[in-house]
């Protein structure tokens, strides 16, 4: 039996999939994927098809699913979703509720990414009941860790299958993204020394330290955007997003740390990146202390659209012929389809919804994109 889309989206929001992105402080009963994960595996155990767990981390298992077509294939696709959402903090709707009102699903991953999701398994779910002959052989992999370290696509290249295109899960509007920025992220700490805060003056006041390299980071920033642009990712962008310290108010900090958010354009180096602003804060005007600059893993590199000019005119005439129309577009944030793309297969972005619902507080997907898209990649699977 076909899934029907909303419910199937509806099941998926109501199971917290959510990534802790590094921090500590959130309940563990909405953590990881572990819930959308059983999920997904009975709805493929039901579905009779070949399908295998691929460990990435403790409870962190991404999955791998394929179908063999009755007919020697012309391609094989990778359809690829991640499992992951962001964190819930300051949402105005219930996370985890898939209240559908005015024709739109809200809750957390509703758009970010479990709508892209949903319409990879309904039409994976078509070709193994349909069993159309000509049709692509498709590998189905819903991947972990998206949201922070990219951990599932690494595992899941690492596996070696070979594949002739893939289309990546995020939110675009039925529309193509053939590139896009890279990000590394990574943490900087000042150190100092505690004391009662009665007595400042006996300590160093770590947070005291950072406000200086916060100054100098803004500056750094500004200054990056005005460098000579990529002529098709655009300008560089560096972004604090995070910033932790202290213990108490009556206690002089010895320690924070920021979080730092870098976007890549083509021919950028994470390790490089990161020494550029280190060389420019140990010059700054009165950084005069020790700071530390703590690499984080690699997100993503960029997306390059250099070999994937036959995958774009393939799917666009497909979504041409199903919605009319298309537009292939260049986007700042980074996806899995970098990744893939890095391993030899062409890959671009394709899904329903829009990037500007996700991680929002009121996080919501049109249902009305559900079935077009699903359509959509099914009938990229045939080849027509």
């Amino acid at each position: 039996m076909l899934p029907n889309l909303p419910a199937l989206l509806a099941d998926l929001v109501r199971l917290p999939s959510v990534n802790p992105m590094g921090r500590t402080d959130l309940p563990a009963d909405i953590l990881y994927e572990a819930r959308v994960t059983a999920y997904l595996e009975h709805r493929l155990r039901d579905l009779g098809c070949e399908f295998r767990r691929q460990p990435v981390q403790p409870g962190r298992d991404n999955l791998v699913a394929v179908y063999d077509p009755p007919t020697p294939p012309p391609f094989t696709v990778v359809f690829e979703a991640h499992q992951d959402t962001v964190p819930v903090d300051a949402m105005t709707v219930e996370p985890f509720g898939a209240r559908v009102e005015g024709g739109r699903l809200y809750g957390r991953g509703a758009c970010d990414v479990k709508a892209g999701g949903a319409v990879m398994l309904a039409a994976f779910a078509r070709l193994l009941k349909e069993k159309p002959a000509g049709s692509a052989r498709v590998i189905l992999a819903f991947t972990v860790d998206e949201e922070h370290t990219f951990l599932g696509v690494q595992e899941l290249v690492k596996g070696g299958f070979t594949a002739d295109y893939a289309v990546v899960a995020e939110p675009t509007l039925l529309n193509i993204v053939r590139a896009h920025k890279g990000v590394v992220r990574w943490h900087i700490e000042t150190p100092g020394r505690a004391c009662h805060s009665s007595r400042p003056e006996q300590g160093v006041n770590a947070i005291y330290r950072m406000g200086k390299l916060l100054a100098g980071i803004a500056e750094y920033a500004d200054q990056l955007r005005h460098r000579p642009a990529d002529p098709v990712l655009g300008p560089r962008t560096l972004s604090v997003g995070r910033i932790t310290g202290g213990v108490s108010a009556n206690t002089v900090p010895d320690i924070c740390r920021i979080d730092i958010d870098r976007r890549l354009v083509t021919g950028e180096k994470p390790d490089e990146v990161i020494a550029d602003l280190h060389t420019f804060l140990t010059a700054y005007p009165g950084v005069d202390f020790p700071f530390a600059a703590l690499p984080g893993k690699l997100a993503c590199p960029p997306l390059s659209p250099a070999n994937s000019g036959d995958l774009v005119a393939r799917l666009g005439a497909v979504i041409d012929a199903v919605a009319g129309r298309h537009e292939v577009h260049v986007v700042p944030y980074g996806t899995d389809a970098s990744t893939i793309t890095g391993a030899g297969i062409p890959a671009v972005v394709f899904g329903p919804g829009d990037i500007a619902q996700a991680h929002t507080k009121d996080e919501w997907i049109d249902l009305a994109q559900l079935e077009p898209a699903a359509e959509i990649l099914y009938r990229f699977a045939l080849g027509r």
